[in-house]
């Protein structure tokens, strides 16, 4: 797994060729592309065919008719706000990642329980941010973070730094790379 997650929002398909290759530009080789637009399946098609070299998943996957839509899409990993049973058991049965978003120990305990040790924090910043991970960690030491919300340029470096981050999600990483490429 890639360490750096851009949260990739495509409004238009057209946009989805320029995101994806500032992103390049910039040593990102990972996308979650959100399902929360019009669009989000046919950008999922188009970047798994135009940039064989990136990770690209789907993210805001709220249930199964979503998760299977984007598995057929080509997503390689699916991400949601929150957990579901019905997402969790169509990853496992097609062997793709799926990263639930679990902020509470119910939540996390509910993950363990359908095979799942990386969970997604969101939002991070809203539900107490690395101290508020680390506390989770102790009675869960199997559990790694890909802490989402809240993330920026500013406390990057803090939450890499910590051994059960596996990743960092953040839309910053999509605009930052445009600035600088897409001109």
């Amino acid at each position: 797994m890639e360490k750096l997650i851009p949260v990739v929002v495509i409004k238009e398909l057209k946009e989805t060729e320029i995101i994806l290759d500032a992103l390049q530009k910039e040593g990102i080789f990972c996308a979650e592309i959100t399902f929360r637009t019009a669009c989000a399946e046919e950008a999922i098609k188009l970047a798994v065919a135009k940039f064989p070299n990136m990770e690209i998943g789907a993210g805001t996957v709220i249930n199964g008719e979503q998760c299977k839509r984007a598995l057929k899409a080509g997503a390689k990993f699916i991400v949601s706000p929150g957990l579901s049973e019905e997402v969790a058991k169509i990853c496992k049965k097609k062997g793709v990642p799926y990263y639930p978003g679990c902020v509470t120990p119910t939540e996390i305990m509910k993950a363990i329980s359908l095979g799942i040790t990386t969970v997604k924090f969101f939002p991070a910043n809203v539900y107490g941010g690395l101290k508020a991970m680390k506390a989770l960690s102790a009675p869960f030491p199997q559990i790694t973070f890909i802490p989402t919300g809240g993330v920026n340029r500013e406390n990057l470096d803090e939450f890499l730094s910590w051994d059960k981050i596996a990743a960092v999600g953040g839309s910053f990483f999509v605009e930052e790379a445009l600035e600088k490429w897409a001109k």
